[in-house]
């Protein structure tokens, strides 16, 4: 497997762009995108688990029903959320876009992340997309990754090659979170295209196998968003025999999803609003998976500990308090702790204690902009990681004055 370029085109068969419409003031930002397989390919999502839905969640979820897509649309500027024709401007935009691609209405995915509560003016979508469809070109998979950026600082893209049943099969995605991330599903808006032959039963079970250990492992602010979904579509391109059971194939389908999951994680953290630094949670010594998770998780969540990573402040109490309070059953009394960058690794923590260490070796290992805490509950053999990032002032800057 090795990592290639072309994010959602990298995949035969696939084309996208992403375009400014209008519905965001500023010009120099794109705020339309849209991804579209030659061929009608097989699809499946999941979706927030938040109760405050917006519309097109509902919409893409009847569509795809079937185990069925064709193309994404998405916008920026406006995430269509808690209004009242919501459905009817989100099947709007799928009947447009449908008419624009000589395509089935419900063979299009329909996405919107922005301002909750704003009502979304169907009039700049409608004159956007002949721009849109004309301009469907493998080499602009980075105009639509642009196109569905909010408050992010970076795009977000990756696309891996690997063998299936002998064929060159390719997988890649995009994503766009930066704020709001605290998943129960998956985070915000990620859309990932493959040329994998595989069924729609495979394709969800895959989806929603590793969801649990990507997207639902990273948090940013605590908050689960309105418009969280991962949206999967394989058309089947590369020639391989279709994966209709679990095998080798699968697994290295697995493999090929995990990376590109994993990658886009650590992009989400790292561009956290405000965020000066990636942080990672590496658990190892668990009694089980679900214990391990729920350490990792707890840790990235701690505000307290996310400040002090801002800081460069090697303060190791607030990762055993987070622990502690996790809800994980474990024996604070074994656990260790150290944290980790490029510039090496300091031991904090032994058996629930702390050890003498250099504060200014610390401090060089944590000016860092990917750190790793590193725990060891020296209680078992299962382990995970979380993803986050630092509590910095320009998150408060950034969320007081949002809308405006």
């Amino acid at each position: 497997m090795k990592v290639i370029n072309g994010g959602v085109c990298a995949a035969k068969g696939f084309k996208a762009n992403g375009v400014h419409c209008g519905i965001r003031h500023n010009r120099k930002k794109k705020d339309l995108a849209l991804i579209f397989s030659e061929v009608p390919a097989t699809a499946a999502a999941v979706y927030t688990t938040n109760l405050v839905k917006g519309a097109p969640l509902t919409v893409t979820k009847k569509h795809i029903e079937n185990g069925v897509a064709q193309a994404v649309i998405c916008n920026s500027g406006n995430a269509n959320t808690c209004n009242a024709n919501g459905v009817e401007i989100a099947e709007k935009m799928s009947d447009l876009l449908a008419s624009a691609l000589n395509i089935k209405a419900s063979d299009v995915v329909v996405a919107s992340t922005g301002v909750i509560g704003q009502p979304l003016n169907i009039e700049p979508i409608a004159n956007g997309i002949p721009e849109l469809v004309n301009g469907l070109a493998k080499e602009h998979a980075h105009d639509a990754a642009e196109a569905i950026m909010t408050t992010d600082v970076a795009v977000k893209e990756i696309a891996v090659e690997f063998t299936i049943d002998g064929k060159t099969c390719r997988i890649g995605g995009i994503a766009k979170g930066s704020g709001m991330i605290h998943p129960n599903m998956a985070t915000m808006l990620v859309f990932i295209t493959t040329d994998v032959k595989i069924s729609a039963e495979m394709l969800s079970k895959a989806l929603k196998s590793d969801i649990q250990n990507t997207f639902n492992m990273i948090s940013v602010d605590g908050d689960t968003s309105t418009n969280d979904m991962v949206t999967v579509l394989a058309n089947g391109m590369a020639g391989n025999a279709e994966i209709k059971e679990d095998g080798a194939d699968f697994n290295e389908f697995m493999k090929a999803l995990n990376t590109v999951n994993v990658t886009l994680c650590r992009m989400i953290a790292g561009d956290g609003e405000g965020a000066t630094k990636l942080l990672e949670c590496s658990v190892s010594g668990a009694k089980d998976l679900g214990t391990a998770k729920t350490v990792a998780k707890s840790v990235i969540c701690s505000s307290l500990t996310k400040a002090a990573m801002f800081g460069a402040d090697a303060n190791w109490g607030r990762v055993l308090c987070a622990i502690g309070y996790s809800g994980a059953d474990v024996d604070v009394n074994k656990i260790d702790v150290a944290f980790k960058s490029d510039k090496g690794v300091v031991d904090v923590c032994k058996n629930g204690a702390g050890v003498e260490f250099s504060e200014e070796k610390a401090k060089e290992i944590l000016l860092e902009k990917e750190i790793t805490i590193v725990v060891n509950l020296n209680q078992g053999e299962f382990a995970s990681k979380a993803w986050g990032c630092d509590l910095t002032y320009d998150y408060v800057k950034i969320n007081g004055d949002y809308r405006t």
